[in-house]
């Protein structure tokens, strides 16, 4: 996550203190990623000394306010012309997680997807409940609903995101199946990590 370009992008509707900063971002993002006032004031103060943002005096209440310079503009549209980067993704806990859970001593991997996939269902349910409050924001504040359309957009990631991992566990518990029966059928091959007998799914897929 960029907080920076974060910054730059709400900088652009005019100068603001770091508090405020911080309030309008998870506002904007319905506070998926919470930020703290360190956080905020850590990266100004980056942004001031790579010239993209700089001090603007202060506000009726004594709050030191930032504006953006114009190569924080010049920043911000780079970052949005430019396509995120995904051959370098970022580090997956439940993908390392079952990776090392293959042969542990000890660990049966189907009860690993069991509960991930029971958390995951449990996600995508309480995105999409959200998800409805959402729209109905949006129809309510019309075209005053900028931070309601932007957190609508974010939930839709976040339900795509849940879906496509319940399908990718349910394919990790097939695949499972799969070589625990051709190591059974192969005795003479480097077995696979054995897989208990199948157990009804709890369902992954939602309407959105």
């Amino acid at each position: 996550m960029s907080i920076r370009h974060g910054l730059l992008a709400l900088l652009e509707h005019g100068p603001r203190y770091g508090s405020q900063l911080r309030t309008e971002f998870e506002s904007r993002t319905g506070s998926t990623w919470p930020l703290n006032v360190g956080q905020v004031y850590t990266t100004l103060s980056r942004l001031e000394r790579d010239g993209m943002v700089v001090q603007d005096g202060e506000d009726e209440a004594g709050h030191a306010l930032y504006a953006i310079t114009d190569d924080g503009r010049a920043e911000l549209r780079t970052w949005f012309e430019r396509p995120v980067d995904r051959t370098s993704p970022a580090r997956d806990e439940l993908s390392i997680k079952l990776a090392m859970a293959v042969g542990a001593p000890g660990v049966d991997i189907r009860d690993v997807i069991q509960s991930q996939r029971r958390h995951t269902v449990q996600a995508m349910q309480d995105y999409t409940r959200l998800k409805a409050q959402a729209i109905s924001a949006v129809e309510k504040n019309g075209a005053r609903a900028r931070d309601d359309v932007a957190w609508l957009l974010v939930l839709e990631q976040l339900i795509f995101q849940t879906e496509a991992e319940a399908r990718w566990l349910d394919h990790c518990e097939s695949r499972l199946i799969r070589l625990s029966a051709a190591a059974a059928a192969n005795p003479e091959t480097t077995p696979s990590p054995p897989a208990a007998p199948a157990r009804p799914r709890t369902g992954s897929a939602y309407r959105r």
